[in-house]
This record gives C-alpha cells, sequence and structure tokens, in this order.
C-alpha cells in the first residue's frame, strides 16, 4: 500500500506541474488540501475541479485587464504577461510552473490558430497593392534582420557565434496579434496601405523566423549536413506553401456543396482544417505555420454562408489563444533572473528597435520610392510577441546546448517592445503624419462587409400570391427594395429580370438600414478608369456568374441600383454572391 504522501505527490505532480508545499503563500491551505486528497476517494476530482476554476478565473481577470488597459492606453498583452508574473513563483500566488515542454506544446498549438486567423482575417482585395512589398520584408526582411542582431549579440555583446544567430532568429518576426489587436482597438487609419502592409507583413513572417529557429537548432545540434539543411529550406517553403493551397481548396469545395445539417458544424470544419493545415504539411516536412497561414487567407477570402459567425468565432478563439500563450510566458518567467539578462536584454531590443528592424525595413522598401514617414512607421511598428516567446520556449526544449538564458533574453525583448512600441504606436503615427482621416481600417480585414448597412428579408411566395408565375421585372417593389435571391428546392438562384417566380420559392430582398444585422455574403469592387464598366448602365453589365451588384458607394451616397442605374468611375460595387 502505498503512502498517503506518495498519492499527494504523484497528484501534485499531474501534468508535470509541480507544486511544492513551501512555495504556496499559506501552509495551512496545503494541510488542508492534503488531509482532502489523502483521506477522500474523490481526491483527484477535488484537484482538477481546482484547475478548472483557476483556468476560468484567469480568463475571466483576463477580460476584465483587457478593459482595463484599452482605457489606460496600455497593449493588452501586456497586462497578460504582468497576470501570468504574479501567478508564477516570484509573483503573489508563487505557482511554481516551469514545464517548458508542456508549455512548448500548448503554445505551438495555440499558434496555428493565430497564424490561420492572420490570414483569414486579411482583406486580399485591399492588401493585393502592397503584397509584393510585404512578402519582401516577410522574407527579406526577416532574414536581415535576424542577421542583423545576430551580428550584433556577437561582436558586441560577446555570445557565441550560433546562439547569436538564434537569438536575432527568435526575434526576427513581428507579431501579427499585437499589431492586429492595436490597429483594430486605436482604428488606425493609415495613408498608403500601411496598415495592410503591417497586416500582410506580421501575418506572414513568422513561418520564415520559425524556419530559421529550426535550421539554427539543427546545425547547434550538428543534426543535418549540407545538403539536407537545402532539402530542409526547400521542404519547409513548398510542401507548406502546397498544403495550405490543398486544405483551402479543399474547404472551400466543401463549404460550397455540402449542406451541414446544424448551425455551427460548418465553424466546426473549418476549425479542424486548419488543424489539418498545420499537421499534415509538419508531418510531410514542410513549415506547419505557413501552411496554416495560405490557407486562412485563402479561405477568408472567399465568399461562403455562415462567414460572419465564422469570423466572430476565430476572432474570439484567436483572443483566448493570446491569453494563453501571454500567461504562459508570464508563468514560466523568473523576474529574479531579469536582473541577470537586462543589460543584454535592453541592449538588444534598443538595437532591434532602432537600428535592425529600421535598416532592415528602409533596406526592402526604399527600392519601391515609399515615403519617408512610412518606412519610419513600419520600421517602429516591428512588435515582437506571441511567435518569439513560442520559439524561445522551442529553443529552451531542444538538446542543443547553449550559455545564455535565451528564454528570458527574448523575454525582457518581448516585454519591452509591446511597452514601448505597442503603447507608442499611435502617438507615432499621429507624429509622423501618416493618420488618413477618410480612410477606414476595417476595410483591411475579410469582415469589411459587415460594416455595410445592408439588411436582408426573406419570405415564402405560395400560390395564390400575385408574384407566382411573374418575372422578376413585372414585379412592382417599394422604393429602396431589390429582390438580390431566391431558394429553390434548398438551392439558391441568383436572378436576372427574366427570371420566373415559383409556387414554394423563398424570395430574399435587400434594403438599407440603419443597423448592422443580416449582411450576407457581401464582396467589394472599385470601378477604374479603365474598367469596361465605366458609363454603362447597369443592365449591360455581367458581374460575374451567381453575383450581383446590390449596392453602389457613390462618395458619400448609398445607392440601391436597378437595371437603368449608370455605372461611374470611381463608383465601389458591392456586390452579393450566393
Amino acid at each position: 500500500m502505498k503512502k498517503p504522501g506518495s498519492f499527494v505527490a504523484g497528484l501534485f505532480c499531474a501534468n508535470g506541474v509541480m507544486i511544492r508545499p513551501h512555495s504556496l503563500p499559506h501552509r495551512g491551505f496545503f494541510m488542508i488540501y492534503y488531509f482532502c486528497t489523502c483521506f477522500f476517494a474523490d481526491g483527484w476530482e477535488v484537484f482538477v475541479n481546482g484547475l478548472i476554476l483557476l483556468a476560468a478565473v484567469v480568463i475571466l481577470v483576463c477580460l476584465l485587464l483587457n478593459k482595463v488597459a484599452v482605457k489606460l492606453g496600455m497593449p493588452m498583452l501586456l497586462a497578460f504577461i504582468l497576470l501570468g508574473m504574479l501567478f508564477g513563483t516570484d509573483g503573489l500566488f508563487k505557482i511554481p510552473f516551469d514545464n517548458f515542454e508542456l508549455a512548448e506544446k500548448i503554445c505551438s498549438f495555440a499558434l496555428i490558430f493565430i497564424m490561420f486567423y492572420g490570414g483569414f482575417g486579411t482583406n486580399w482585395n485591399a492588401a493585393r497593392p502592397v503584397a509584393l512589398k510585404s512578402v519582401l520584408l516577410s522574407t527579406l526582411g526577416v532574414l536581415l534582420t535576424a542577421l542583423l542582431t545576430g551580428l550584433f549579440c556577437f561582436f558586441v555583446l560577446h555570445f557565441a557565434f550560433w546562439e547569436s544567430m538564434l537569438v536575432g532568429a527568435v526575434v526576427s518576426s513581428t507579431d501579427a496579434a499585437s499589431v492586429f489587436s492595436i490597429l483594430r482597438s486605436k482604428r488606425l487609419n493609415l495613408k498608403d496601405n500601411t496598415a495592410s502592409m503591417l497586416e500582410l507583413e506580421s501575418g506572414s513572417n513568422d513561418p520564415c523566423s520559425y524556419m530559421l529557429t529550426a535550421i539554427i537548432l539543427s546545425v547547434m545540434s550538428g543534426q543535418v549536413s549540407g545538403g539536407e539543411l537545402i532539402w530542409m529550406i526547400a521542404a519547409q517553403f513548398l510542401l507548406g506553401a502546397l498544403g495550405g493551397v490543398l486544405v483551402a481548396w479543399v474547404s472551400g469545395w466543401v463549404l460550397d456543396h455540402v449542406h451541414f445539417p446544424t448551425d455551427g458544424f460548418d465553424t466546426i470544419f473549418v476549425f479542424s482544417m486548419a488543424l489539418i493545415s498545420y499537421a499534415g504539411a509538419s508531418a510531410l516536412g514542410g513549415n506547419g505555420y505557413l501552411s496554416a497561414y495560405i490557407a486562412g487567407i485563402l479561405l477568408g477570402n472567399r465568399s461562403f454562408q455562415n462567414k460572419k459567425a465564422m469570423i466572430h468565432f476565430f476572432d474570439g478563439l484567436t483572443g483566448l489563444m493570446q491569453m494563453l500563450i501571454f500567461f504562459l510566458l508570464g508563468l514560466l518567467s523568473f523576474p529574479s533572473q531579469l536582473p541577470k539578462v537586462a543589460l543584454s536584454g535592453l541592449a538588444i531590443s534598443l538595437f532591434l528597435t532602432f537600428v535592425g528592424r529600421p535598416l532592415a525595413v528602409f533596406t526592402v522598401l526604399s527600392p519601391f520610392r515609399c515615403p519617408l514617414n512610412q518606412k519610419l512607421l513600419v520600421s517602429w511598428a516591428g512588435l515582437r510577441g506571441a511567435a518569439s516567446i513560442v520559439f524561445a520556449i522551442m529553443a529552451t526544449v531542444h538538446p542543443a546546448y547553449m550559455k545564455q538564458d535565451v528564454f528570458h533574453i527574448v523575454f525582457f525583448i518581448v516585454l519591452f517592445s509591446i511597452a514601448l512600441q505597442g503603447t507608442l504606436l499611435s502617438p507615432v503615427a499621429q507624429m509622423l503624419n501618416t493618420i488618413d482621416q477618410n480612410s477606414d481600417i476595417m476595410k483591411t480585414f475579410s469582415d469589411y462587409s459587415e460594416e455595410l448597412p445592408v439588411q436582408y428579408l426573406g419570405l415564402t411566395v405560395q400560390s395564390p400570391h400575385p408574384w407566382v408565375g411573374k418575372k422578376v421585372r413585372e414585379i412592382e417593389l417599394l422604393p429602396n427594395l431589390l429582390l438580390v435571391l431566391l431558394v429553390r428546392n434548398n438551392e439558391q438562384v441568383v436572378p436576372t429580370g427574366e427570371t420566373v417566380i415559383q409556387n414554394g420559392d423563398e424570395v430574399i430582398l435587400s434594403a438599407l438600414s440603419s443597423g448592422n444585422e443580416a449582411k450576407g455574403c457581401l464582396i467589394e469592387r472599385t470601378v477604374g478608369r479603365e474598367s469596361t464598366w465605366c458609363d454603362k448602365p447597369l443592365s449591360e453589365i455581367r458581374p460575374g456568374e451567381n453575383k450581383l451588384v446590390v449596392l453602389i458607394r457613390r462618395g458619400s451616397q448609398l445607392i440601391l441600383p436597378d437595371g437603368s442605374t449608370v455605372i461611374r468611375e470611381g463608383d465601389v460595387l458591392v456586390l452579393s454572391r450566393s
């Protein structure tokens, strides 16, 4: 028979989390807990319930801190880190969590959804004009940042060469979650498509940073040869990209052709495909994060049913994943260790913020003749965050030998970056005169259509309704009301003037609304000077299969069109797609 003490010891080591009696704030609590677990059969249940309660409390406190952080102008992610430090070994509650292996698995899982939603929420139409700049920033820019930072660590701080390169690789990418949250919360409407450039860059540069980190760790441990290294680089990019494209195509086909019998099952399906995009590519030796991002951006820029609910789900899920990663970062950290790395961490942070990142940005953007204020703002917006944390934990659990405390160095850098750059991003944007008062930052995200004042109304037409047997053009509707869709035998039909309404058809009508309800699947297209649609009535335009122009934005004017409406240069056409 086991001693009671051995049972408690095993209980307190669950999931690799070791809770030591002497580390608890109140020993009386530990004695009570010891008694309960020794003499009651449900001791394990008590422990599990305690963990669930702790998780719930942490999430609720994070939500509260989010509200407080917004009012104080402090980045919410900084608040999550501080909360984790409060619960950690050196904090008030003294939870001695130091299982880096478990944390690495949890954070890697969480990063999948941050990467996927980084692509899913990006509006490709808004990002297309700056796509080349963003891709160069996320590849060449990352390489330059990693190299410059690594050389600084080697020559100035006298780190070992490969450890220097490792630190550079880990902190070389910018944080999509941090950039997205600040742009959205502050409603930073930026000139010259700068917001789209930052979003596309920050969402796509993590895979490159991950690849650099993995390669350097492999070199440090002597696991790869020259030929294997070349294959690793090629496989990371090719298989990662191919996996993302394949998953997006399959997902799009299923969403277009398969009807899920229960509401919400399509969201669960996309959730699972996000996991497949990462796991499938990783299993084949590709870059799983690149695959997840590409799958997200391709799928997020398609039109399909229930996309609104899906966006809300992944927005909330990503927020939860951010809370988890940054809380774990604080929980894993030992603030008492920070003075030991403070000088090196501060030196790297200052170099990265004022030298390394700006040099990389200016090198990449100068050939495009970008305005000076844009280059300065992009340089300042290089926040470090979730990805750097995950990669630092990955380096910590790797068998490669390291003299430096890479985790706490990166912890210091992330803390510095979020506190300084995140807090001052909005004032710096104003100081550099990069704020555009006439634009809307929400247009750079794929859920832009949710801001349109369009409302749908559905009704079933049954005999002896006067519309039965009539063509759409023969029906007299109220002003500012448009018939945009028919549902016939569970199939959607985009009507024309010659479409005959049949008995049992469900008719969908569109009208302007002062609210934001029931927006449907909407896409936007701007009519340029060279467009063949210019100065033509809508009746002569063929917008494409299953597409219908339901709204025209002309300056500040909103127009519900009919066949005689003439399209003008600069018109923003809002199209409905089944």
